[in-house]
C-alpha cells in the first residue's frame, strides 16, 4: 500500500494516533530514524482505548473517530497514519476502505514475524482488549502464509493498571512473570502492546525470542510515499 503523491515542495509528514500519551515521544523518535527529515504528527487520544476496555471491543463510534483521525492526518499534509494502540487495530484494518491514506496498524509486521518464528506462539497482553485483536493477527498472520500455527494467550493481570497509576516497577514484574510463564511452552513471545517493549532486555535472555512492535512497526513509516 503506497501513500498519495507529495505536492511538488510540501513537507514530507507522517502521522501517528496513539491513545497511551506516554508513548508518542519514543515513537517520534523512532519515525524519525526510519524517515529522516520528516515532520511526525501526533495525535493522541487516551478516550479511544478507554471506550475500548469498557465495551471489550472498540464500538462504533471509535471506528468513526478513527476514520476522522485519518482525514486530520489527510487535511495536515501526512500521506500515512499509524495506529500504534493495538486494541484499537482491528477499528485501524476497518478504517482503510474510508480514509484517503493508507492506516496502519504497529503490530502487523510484528505478527508476521512471530510466525515466520516458530509453530507455537506466546501473546502476552496487558488488556484482555487486546490480547484477543493480537491473538486474531498472529492467526491471520498464519493463514495469509498458510502455515499451521497454534496461539498460546496469556494476560498479566493487573499490569496496565499499575503502569497507568505510575508503577513501573510493578507493570514490569507482573510481565516477566507472564513471560516466565509462557517461555518454556513455546517458541516465541510476542508482547501485544507497544507499552510492554520495555521489558525486551531483561526477558531476551530465557532463550526464547521476544518480539515487540514499535522498531518493526514504525518501520512501516519508511515504505510509505508519504
Amino acid at each position: 500500500m503506497t501513500g498519495t503523491p507529495r505536492r511538488e515542495g510540501a513537507q514530507d509528514t507522517v502521522a501517528m494516533l496513539h491513545t497511551v500519551p506516554a508513548l508518542a515521544t519514543s515513537l517520534t523518535t523512532l519515525a524519525k530514524e526510519v524517515r529522516p527529515g520528516a515532520r511526525v504528527l501526533n495525535f493522541v487520544d487516551e478516550s479511544l482505548l478507554q471506550d475500548t476496555i469498557a465495551a471489550g471491543d472498540p464500538p462504533p463510534h471509535v471506528l468513526r473517530r478513527l476514520i476522522a483521525y485519518a482525514t486530520y492526518a489527510k487535511e495536515s499534509g501526512a500521506g500515512v497514519l499509524l495506529v500504534t494502540c493495538s486494541s484499537i487495530g482491528e477499528a485501524a484494518e476497518r478504517a482503510r476502505p474510508y480514509a484517503e491514506l493508507p492506516v496502519l496498524r504497529i503490530d502487523e509486521p510484528m505478527a508476521d514475524e512471530a510466525v515466520r518464528a516458530g509453530a507455537r506462539i506466546g501473546v502476552l497482553a496487558t488488556l484482555a482488549s487486546t490480547l484477543g485483536p493480537t491473538t486474531r493477527a498472529v492467526e491471520r498472520a498464519a493463514a495469509r502464509r498458510e502455515v499451521a500455527r497454534e496461539v498460546v494467550p496469556h494476560l498479566c493481570e493487573g499490569a496496565f493498571e499499575a503502569l497507568r497509576g505510575g508503577d513501573a516497577a510493578r507493570h514490569d514484574a507482573l510481565v516477566l512473570e507472564g513471560f516466565a510463564k509462557l517461555a518454556g511452552q513455546v517458541d516465541v513471545v510476542v508482547l501485544a502492546q507497544a507499552s510492554m517493549a520495555r521489558i525486551v532486555e531483561q526477558a531476551g535472555d530465557a532463550g526464547v525470542p521476544v518480539l515487540s512492535s514499535p522498531r518493526s512497526g514504525v518501520a512501516q513509516l519508511a515504505r510509505q510515499n508519504g
